[in-house]
């Protein structure tokens, strides 16, 4: 999108500046807008990913240093379909979920979820939409929507906060044994896989792809959330 300003006019068809375009328009455009802009205190934090090496589990419980990291990590994976030129998932890590809008020291943000997270008692999900059972177009399927919808409602209505939990192997975080209306092996990735083998492999390789990433940050967090970074097994 281009402005000339001899025209006055904005022309959408040109991308040389960038083909990923944004506008802003006044607030009081919207009818039923808050004025204050602002929303009340929640009781879960839920942080999307779509992990298509399908290593990560459909649902995680994070500890609030666990948040920070996974926020600063922000992991996602592009995959085909969804961007131009994209043939094999490709992982991604954009700070805080959105790092070309964050005009400050990323830590600044993970600081700040981490205290509200602990001030106000508030449960942190990680929940990924992406693939199990193996990578996408490697013989994993997409997680099933219906688990997603059941694990979420479980998260949203308090039912999972006294179901048993067990420690992920390779993340750290907590991840449900059982949840009504969802399949047990779900839950557990590396059941998904027929070659548990190959998962222990893609497993690793993930977890140092978490590792490399997080070292832009290791200087600027505390050691409660470098406990909570992950290392590659040795």
């Amino acid at each position: 999108m281009v402005y000339d300003p001899h025209t006055l006019e904005l022309d959408f068809n040109d991308d040389s500046l960038t083909p990923n375009m944004r506008c802003a328009y006044p607030l009081h455009y919207i009818d039923n807008a808050s004025e204050s802009s602002r929303g009340g205190v929640p009781k879960n934090v839920i942080m999307l990913t779509c992990d298509a090496f399908g290593v990560l589990p459909p649902i995680a419980r994070l500890t609030s240093a666990q948040a920070m990291y996974h926020f600063l990590s922000g992991f996602t994976a592009k995959v085909p379909g969804t961007e131009k030129g994209v043939t094999e998932p490709i992982p991604t890590f954009s700070t805080c979920f959105g790092a070309p809008f964050m005009p400050r020291r990323p830590e600044a943000y993970g600081n700040l979820l981490r205290k509200k997270i602990t001030e106000n008692g508030v449960n942190c999900w990680l929940v990924n939409t992406g693939w199990t059972g193996g990578p996408k177009g490697h013989g994993g399927s997409r997680m099933p929507i219906r688990a997603t919808r059941s694990l979420l409602t479980a998260a949203l209505s308090g039912n999972l906060n006294d179901r048993e939990f067990r420690i992920d192997e390779n993340f750290g975080f907590e991840v449900p044994v059982s949840v009504k209306g969802v399949a047990k092996i779900l839950l557990d990735p590396r059941r998904t896989w027929e070659d548990v083998t190959a998962y222990d492999t893609q497993a690793n390789k993930l977890v140092s792809m978490f590792a490399d990433n997080f070292k832009q940050y290791e200087s600027h967090v505390d050691n409660e959330v470098l406990a909570a970074a992950i290392a590659p097994k040795g």
